[in-house]
């Protein structure tokens, strides 16, 4: 069994509303060192021991599915798990 955790987030040339508007809350709560704040998403996968390709399946999952390719990066991180 493994895991996969999957980070996507908006590429750098690619502005970021959301991040701005949470950047500006953060810095009229006082925090001024906040310069900027990027907003992504965070998921989990548990795949199976029958799937022969682990990372061919996660990539072609986040290229798919889980992320826009045009706007959007990925990258994920794979665990296996001790089975009980």
């Amino acid at each position: 069994m493994y895991k996969v955790k999957v980070y996507v987030t908006l590429r750098e040339s690619v502005l970021d509303p959301q991040g701005k508007a949470v950047q500006q809350s953060l810095t009229s709560l006082g925090y001024q060192g906040v310069e900027e704040v990027r907003i992504g998403k965070y998921m989990e996968l548990t795949i199976d021991d029958s799937c022969s390709d682990v990372e061919g399946t996660v990539k072609e999952v986040c290229e798919k599915l889980l992320s826009n390719p045009v706007i959007e990066d990925y990258r994920y991180e794979i665990e296996e798990c001790v089975s009980q």
